[in-house]
């Protein structure tokens, strides 16, 4: 049995708190004291254990529970429910898996999820499903995510790898003590940094940001957005045309190509295929260069600002960083390509406080100094199924089984899936063309869900399985870009009827003859223990001493003493690179890349290449929707998680999710603030509250995602959405045909104020439910 703990502690995505326990029940959460800036976001936790959308049941679609797969999948999201007991859900579930397996294959099988279900090792739903899809036959999977799918595949062919992504950043520490000036392209919003996956020890990004400003650095901010980074840190703001980043930095490498300021012997000794950029960048191959003149025209930063700030990142130390939300666009891969190059050209990659860097401010940790080892986690197996698609084309693959495409020099075909498990995540929140993704979602031939909350995702599934929240379970918390190890305790006792997945799947397992393969012998305490013995003999070898587990679980967190070197981004290879050469064809660092333009993708080039996206301000679709939507990170909540707590909705105007806009564009519209408006294009359209602010560039609204799915009428495939989900506008479309991530930011509306009759918004009721026949 876990021992008592003295101070009872949740771990979360967005910070670590301690917890006032009253009768059984959580009364509120406290940030530690060691966070100099904690997220408000756990505020909408406790309302939400048992508010009006938590699921409480298993239920089952009626004409799926009468008709079996036979019903189709029309129904969904439109059907009742039929609230039914654990064993006949489970029944059910393990039939239609054992039979998909008997008549199609395992590769059949699509097993969706999302890393970010919980913030714990054990209970991390994605390492459940996938463990028990694996001991149970395989299953079709995807890869990448929909966070930096083009950078994961564009940066391995320019520099061998995906370093300065996800992980492996030069630290805040370096950039506070040698950066003099930093050129931020898509911002550092301390929204985004509230939150990390695994858990945040101490929110670092506006601590690092005060200490770079302290040291006298200029910060150069360029983003259609003023407060992306936040005001009372930011330096000057370069507003700039959403996704017209590369047009800009091509104008920069203009001015250091032609009056002669890049460093020569740095591309000479670390770059391959410059000569072949630069004869683009200067016209030679297509008769246009690349002047700030010209670049003013696309992008509308005045020529002489992009001609100033290139001498001056010459003339001293500068960083580059760029969001990762620059390459969730058309042509995705091209910002980061050309990032890299315009570093490459400053001569100053691998050096103290120079280079480039992608995602800081992302996400938390990004810029953390890194661990001398990895945190254990639940193993997942072997999959037998090879399998694979792109994570963001999981709607074309429903859509065309057997259907041919490219990616990352391969021609590929898309598996024929006949049942979707889907366990962490809502695909109806993060996916693109939501009205495209229904009618997918209607192809397969059963869909299971386990989820804790009636959104979207439960609501367009034939067997949903009640799951516990984070505060209803025991598990340990730690990040792999974070330094800290706690236990997280369970405050209460599941709602309803609720379990946790693993016991869900040890079910599951059962009735497929796997569950000791499943469960080797444990239950949840068990792997707490079995894990945390992996993480002190982990740190015993590098000279830390863990306390044993029962003191462990007793106590709060601990700190891990972090690596005492860590290396820049490239520093190793800057310092010799023979000896530490990138996992490039030509061990450098490929500005020309011969094998991207041996697969003759017409939407990504062998360099990086200014490529018009399918929409934008410039485009002649402008005139016909002439505003930029930025479908950013919210404020409230992480994705769409806990949009039905309280904090979320407090944010809310009429119970629509707010969209800024800028007075003028309001102005020329009649639309005022607080007002409801219809946003609208040609894919579909959604209602929302209005914010007047002077934030954004002209011709610019902000509306973030993961406001629930809320059609009008469930009937009508296309129907107005009422509560303010962008993800009915945006396009779904990969990036190109290398990278194949979403373009979510390539997207183009036209908003009026709304004067029918508002629905009132029903994401978070119950939907119908109806009696078993």
């Amino acid at each position: 049995m876990l021992p008592k703990p003295q101070d009872p502690i949740v771990v979360t995505h967005w910070g670590t708190y301690r917890a006032v326990v009253r009768a059984g029940k959580p009364e509120r959460l406290v940030p530690l004291a060691s966070d100099p800036d904690p997220s408000p976001i756990a505020q909408g936790m406790i309302d939400a254990l048992d508010n009006s959308a938590r699921i409480l049941r298993p239920a089952v679609r009626k004409s799926f529970l009468v008709h079996g797969p036979a019903a189709g999948g029309s129904g969904r999201g439109k059907d009742p429910f039929v609230e039914v007991s654990w064993r006949e859900a489970l029944d059910l579930a393990a039939r239609e898996l054992e039979r998909i397996r008997t008549n199609y294959g395992a590769g059949a099988i699509y097993g969706g999820s999302y890393g970010w279900g919980s913030a714990g090792r054990f209970h991390h739903a994605q390492s459940q499903i996938h463990r028990f899809l694996n001991v149970t036959g395989g299953y079709t999977r995807s890869i990448q995510n929909y966070s930096f799918a083009a950078a994961d595949i564009i940066l391995p062919h320019v520099v061998g790898d995906s370093k300065g992504v996800g992980f492996h950043h030069t630290t805040w520490q370096d950039i506070v003590a040698h950066t003099k000036m930093l050129v931020i392209f898509g911002g550092l919003p301390s929204k985004n940094a509230q939150v990390n996956s695994g858990g945040i020890h101490r929110h670092i990004l506006r601590e690092a940001l005060a200490n770079i400003r302290a040291n006298g650095a200029e910060l150069v901010s360029i983003s259609p957005l003023r407060d992306d980074v936040d005001s009372d840190l930011q330096g000057a703001w370069l507003p700039i045309r959403p996704t017209t980043d590369v047009a800009m930095m091509l104008g920069i490498a203009f001015v250091l190509a032609s009056e002669g300021l890049h460093d020569r012997s740095f591309l000479n000794r670390y770059t391959s295929g410059y000569d072949r950029f630069e004869a683009y960048l200067l016209g030679r191959t297509d008769g246009t260069p690349k002047t700030p003149e010209w670049a003013e025209a696309i992008c509308q930063v005045p020529a002489e600002s992009i001609r100033g700030l290139a001498r001056r990142m010459a003339r001293t130390r500068t960083m580059i960083m760029m969001s990762w939300a620059l390459q969730r666009a058309d042509h995705g891969e091209q910002p980061y390509w050309m990032a890299i190059t315009l570093a490459a050209m400053l001569g100053q990659i691998g050096l103290p406080g120079g280079g480039y860097g992608f995602g800081y401010g992302s996400v938390n940790s990004i810029g953390n100094p890194a661990m001398d080892f990895s945190w254990p986690s639940l193993p997942q197996g072997e999959n037998t199924i090879s399998d694979f698609i792109p994570v963001a084309r999981v709607a074309d693959m429903l859509l065309n089984p057997g259907g041919r495409y490219d990616f990352n020099g391969e021609r590929r075909t898309y598996p024929d899936i006949r049942l979707v498990y889907w366990a962490g995540g809502n695909p109806f929140h993060h996916h693109q063309d939501i009205n495209r993704l229904r009618l997918a979602w209607q192809r397969p031939e059963a869909v299971i869900v386990h989820e804790s909350w009636w959104n979207a995702t439960a609501r367009h599934a034939d067997i949903v399985f009640p799951i516990a929240t984070t505060l209803e379970r025991n598990d340990i918390g730690c990040s792999g870009r974070d330094n800290f190890i706690a236990p997280s305790h369970k405050l209460t006792d599941p709602a309803g009827e609720a379990r946790n997945d693993y016991d869900v799947f040890t079910e599951l397992a059962r009735r497929a003859g796997a569950e000791d393969a499943f469960t080797e012998g444990r239950d949840e305490e068990g792997w707490l223990r079995h894990l945390y013995d992996q993480v002190c003999e982990q740190t015993a070898r590098l000279g830390h001493n863990m306390p044993d587990f029962d003191t462990f679980w007793r106590g709060g967190l601990i700190t891990i003493r972090e690596s005492a070197r860590q290396p820049r981004l490239l520093e190793d290879f800057r310092r010799d690179p023979q000896a530490h050469p990138l996992k490039t064809p030509s061990g450098k660092i490929e500005i020309h890349s011969p094998r991207i333009e041996t697969f003759a993708y017409d939407d990504c080039p062998g360099h990086p290449t200014w490529l018009e996206p399918y929409e934008w301000l410039g485009s002649p679709l402008a005139r016909q929707y002439p505003l930029h939507l930025v479908s950013n990170q919210p404020k409230t909540r992480l994705h769409s998680q806990y949009d039905s707590g309280s904090h979320s909705r407090a944010s809310k105007i009429h119970g629509r999710e707010a969209m800024r806009m800028h007075p003028s564009d309001a102005k020329a519209r009649g639309i005022s603030d607080g007002d409801i408006v219809r946003v609208f294009n040609d894919r579909g359209e959604c209602l929302a509250g209005i914010i007047l602010s002077e934030e954004l560039l002209p011709g610019v609204i902000q509306l973030p995602t993961g406001a629930w799915y809320d059609p009008a009428d469930p009937a009508n495939e296309g129907s107005l959405e009422k509560h303010g989900n962008p993800n009915v506008l945006t396009r779904d479309k990969g990036t190109s045909r290398l990278g194949q991530g979403p373009s979510a930011h390539s997207c183009l509306v036209e908003v009026e104020r709304f004067t029918g009759t508002v629905a009132a918004v029903t994401a978070f009721d119950r939907p119908a439910m109806a009696a078993a026949e």
